[in-house]
């Protein structure tokens, strides 16, 4: 009676949880869309790239705050890319091979995508400001959300940024 009791109270807090949604600013469907956008953009190679580096999750921080100004952007560029997706190979970008993504990236980057979606937004300028953000997002520090792990640091055999007012303390060592 008691196990029986427990599970209906707990079931509503498990209901809830499950409710809300996992990004503050993208749609699952953007988000996927935007994944591998950017994974186009810094692919996984020897190291890991943009999608594991969390470059996703730092563009969902960023655009819920400092970058608040792009989120209309982001929204109409990444149906942009989608309808071009759709367009040239009948398929959403995420069920593309990496060949077919990159001839979609490249007609976005050199602003000759098609499709309605991008009339009212340049299709090289959101090229341009995804890769920026996707760097960013990349290189930049952990604390903003992307960079996962310190990966790109790591990978260019950087030592923790220096940052002004925060030190690194080595525990390990003897004071």
């Amino acid at each position: 009676m008691r196990l029986a009791a427990t599970a209906a109270a707990a079931s509503p807090l498990v209901s809830c949880a499950s409710l809300s949604p996992p990004w503050r600013s993208f749609t699952e469907g953007e988000a996927g869309t935007l994944a591998a956008l950017c994974e186009r953009l810094i692919p996984t190679d020897m190291d890991p790239g943009a999608a594991w580096a969390g470059v996703v999750n730092f563009l969902d921080i960023q655009l819920a705050g400092p970058y608040k100004k792009y989120r209309t952007t982001y929204r109409q560029g990444l149906a942009g890319v989608e309808q071009s997706s759709q367009i040239l190979f009948g398929r959403a970008l995420t069920q593309l091979s990496g060949a077919q993504r990159d001839d979609v990236l490249s007609a976005i980057e050199k602003g000759r995508a098609p499709g309605d979606a991008w009339r009212r937004l340049s299709s090289a300028q959101f090229f341009d400001l995804v890769l920026t953000h996707t760097m960013q997002g990349f290189y930049g520090d952990p604390r903003h959300g992307g960079n996962r792990e310190e990966v790109s640091w790591r990978m260019l055999k950087l030592p923790y940024p220096p940052v002004r007012g925060r030190l690194r303390y080595d525990l390990t060592r003897p004071g």
